[in-house]
């Protein structure tokens, strides 16, 4: 009696809203827990700063470069309600990252997904190293990311539904999507083309009052975005040329590859950090074409032709009958029904084709399988997703999002038991990595990282907060704007490069800072220290030694130093 007590109890744990449940709860343990181990990043502190000054001083404007304004604001919002530090400025990231799993629940409960697939899906989210470390960092893309499964989702319930409400919503994660970044066009042209082609197919069926829906979507979207760009209203000139500006500024980066890369730049990404997804998403892709299958069924029907005496199979044919010879004449007239010509009824069956399109008939309409057709999508959102990040000249680590949520779709495909205990074995090595590069107390030899600002800036920070006068004579002085902020500014004196030595001796500063590519071979009175200000992935010192690298993680990484010069104190006069 007891053992079927355990059973049933076991049983009723490790049922699968149990099992979502406890995925979601290591999602939130992954991405909340000790947000602030790590300093900010360069852009971490440049978006933390714009957000702490619209919030004091309500100074905000739409920038390409810095991306779109929903961040500040709601760094700014919650700023306001927490107070601004680097562990407020990274909930919203996290909230967002956790969000993220939480949508897959939906998409499995509409049976587009199974509950392998789900369960599965949900595990890769919540502990991917790119995944986690992105939602535990203050930049655009894990908004991207979620407003691309809201979109998703919301699109989905419509078709099913064909309620407004869900037109309205996808409207929303569109409009927000907007907002966050550049790059949601990309996504929304995405989905747009699949969706044209599920329309067209008469895969899905559109409600008789879509016009209506549509509208209302694409109000809301315009809504929001004007609501946003304009600043609230403070700014309403970026409505007419800010569009234009972002497109010159992001072509212009296309173009100029600041940060650039080869095409391949983010399968190497998934190579070192998501091979288990990437492996599985090979065997998805793999098992969805079914090779295998259909070349058997090739043969099968080859075999069935060639045991049908005297009836030849001419190119083309489907073999379900014997071929009709046809004259030349025949072939080249047009053949008359009463007074109208071949062509005629072909157009007309278009023109019936596009009124049903419209009209939301339901003539025509194809059920489809639904595990089947999301992995179709899948498939298409993932190559488009590849080909479009791989010739976009900017090449930066947090791209890898929108590449990667698709693939995790195609990797859960026809996940048959065997697969998902190799799935979950294999998400060992994701958590390794995911605790190295997010929960690594220290500088860490990881492209993942991009210019990561050093840990060794706790030991600058502690001379700026001893000292009453400080010199910033370097233009890499990022984080120190976001690190001393309010009163604490005023001790810091920005010069944005090397200036004289007499200025500095008359500016009486306790602390000089300097960057080493820029700096004094020594000051008079003071005593000279070297920090390490950020690091990247040194590509060109770990080059002789990658396959080593691959599993030791260690190396040499590239930097940029700061030289700081302390005043020696005075000694006791006689």
């Amino acid at each position: 009696m007891k053992a079927a007590v355990f059973t049933t109890r076991v049983r009723e744990r490790l049922s699968f809203e149990g099992l979502f449940l406890l995925i979601l709860l290591a999602t939130i343990a992954l991405r909340f827990y000790a947000l602030d181990l790590k300093l900010f990043h360069h852009d971490e502190a440049i978006h933390a700063w714009f957000s702490y000054k619209l919030l004091t001083e309500g100074t905000y404007i739409y920038d390409p470069m810095y991306h779109g304004p929903f961040l500040y604001y709601t760094t700014a919002g919650i700023f306001s309600l927490l107070g601004d530090s680097d562990l407020v400025g990274r909930i919203i990231p996290a909230l967002f990252g956790t969000v993220l799993v939480a949508l897959v629940y939906p998409i499995y409960k509409l049976g587009y997904l199974d509950k392998k697939q789900a369960l599965v899906a949900a595990l890769f989210l919540a502990v991917s190293p790119n995944m986690v470390y992105f939602s535990r960092f203050l930049r655009n893309d894990i908004y991207i990311a979620v407003f691309t499964m809201a979109l998703l989702v919301a699109l989905l319930y419509y078709f099913e539904r064909h309620k407004m409400r869900y037109a309205l919503l996808a409207g929303a994660a569109i409009g927000l999507g907007m907002s966050a970044k550049e790059n949601m066009p990309i996504i929304v042209l995405i989905f747009g083309v699949y969706l044209l082609y599920l329309i067209w197919t008469r895969k899905v069926r559109l409600p008789a009052h879509w016009v209506r829906d549509f509208a209302l979507g694409a109000l809301v979207v315009v809504g929001i975005m004007a609501v946003f760009y304009s600043s609230f209203g403070a700014h309403p000139e970026v409505l007419l040329d800010g569009w234009l500006r972002a497109i010159e500024h992001w072509t212009s980066m296309h173009q100029m590859q600041r940060l650039g890369g080869p095409p391949y730049f983010y399968l190497l990404l998934f190579i070192l950090y998501e091979v288990p997804i990437l492996i599985l998403a090979i065997v998805g892709v793999l098992q969805f074409l079914d090779l295998r299958g259909a070349v058997t069924r090739w043969r099968e029907r080859r075999t069935l032709h060639d045991d049908v005496p005297g009836v030849a199979t001419p190119p083309g044919d489907s073999g379900e009958g014997p071929a009709v010879e046809e004259s030349p004449e025949a072939a080249t007239l047009p053949v008359e029904h009463g007074t109208a010509t071949e062509n005629e009824p072909k157009a007309q069956r278009w023109i019936d084709r596009l009124r049903g399109i419209v009209t939301g008939g339901d003539r025509g309409f194809q059920p489809v399988d639904r595990q089947k057709e999301f992995a179709r999508f899948a498939i298409f959102w993932m190559l488009l997703s590849l080909a479009a990040y791989a010739y976009i000249g900017e090449k930066v680590p947090w791209l890898i999002l929108h590449q990667l949520l698709p693939m995790i779709f195609v990797a859960v495909y026809a996940m048959t038991t065997k697969k998902a205990v190799i799935a979950v074995a294999a998400s060992i090595f994701l958590v390794v990595m995911t605790f190295h590069v997010a929960f690594t107390p220290a500088d860490i030899n990881e492209p993942i990282v991009q210019v990561q600002n050093s840990e060794d800036l706790r030991e600058v920070f502690a001379k700026i907060d001893a000292a009453d006068r400080v010199a910033v004579a370097s233009d890499s002085y990022w984080p120190l704007p976001w690190y001393y902020r309010g009163e604490r500014a005023s001790k810091l004196s920005y010069y944005s490069q090397k200036v004289s030595e007499p200025t500095i001796y008359g500016g009486d500063f306790d602390l000089v800072i300097t960057q080493d590519a820029d700096t004094y071979p020594t000051l008079d009175g003071y005593t000279k220290a070297t920090s390490r200000l950020n690091y990247w992935f040194s590509y060109e010192e770990n080059k002789d030694r990658l396959l080593e690298y691959y599993f030791l993680r260690d190396g040499k990484v590239g930097s940029r130093n700061l030289e700081v010069f302390s005043r020696v104190p005075a000694g006791p006069t006689a």
